[in-house]
């Protein structure tokens, strides 16, 4: 769970996941996930930094497909794409929890100290 950042990025993730011999771009993605192109376009980068998808060989615009980097971490994509279909609110509220932690570690890390 610490390798998903957030919940649009896992749901792209068992998007991509569901539908492996699809090729997609931003705006494809963009239309299933309800959000803008731009946004989209940045979660598949995420993916592939993240080994879960690549580029496809494609002569148009950028198009990526589902290709995890071994199959270690098919397997545990799998394995989330079942918990999640059955504790959905559960791994959403983890996701989310990490997310308020690292921004309070990001806002701690500003806060001013009192000189003693």
């Amino acid at each position: 769970m610490t390798s998903v950042p957030s919940v649009p990025f896992l749901e792209a993730l068992l998007l991509l996941r569901a539908n492996p011999g699809q090729e997609w771009t931003g705006e494809m993605l963009a239309g299933r996930l309800y959000t803008s192109e731009r946004t989209a376009q940045g979660l598949l980068d995420e993916l592939c930094r993240a080994g879960m998808a690549a580029p496809c060989p494609a002569p148009q615009a950028q198009q990526y497909c589902y290709a995890p980097a071994s199959e270690a971490l098919r397997e545990r994509v799998d394995n989330l794409a079942e918990l999640y279909s059955r504790h959905l609110v559960d791994i959403t509220n983890l996701i989310h929890s990490t997310l308020d932690r690292k921004a309070q570690q990001f806002a701690d890390a500003f806060r001013l100290r009192k000189e003693h």
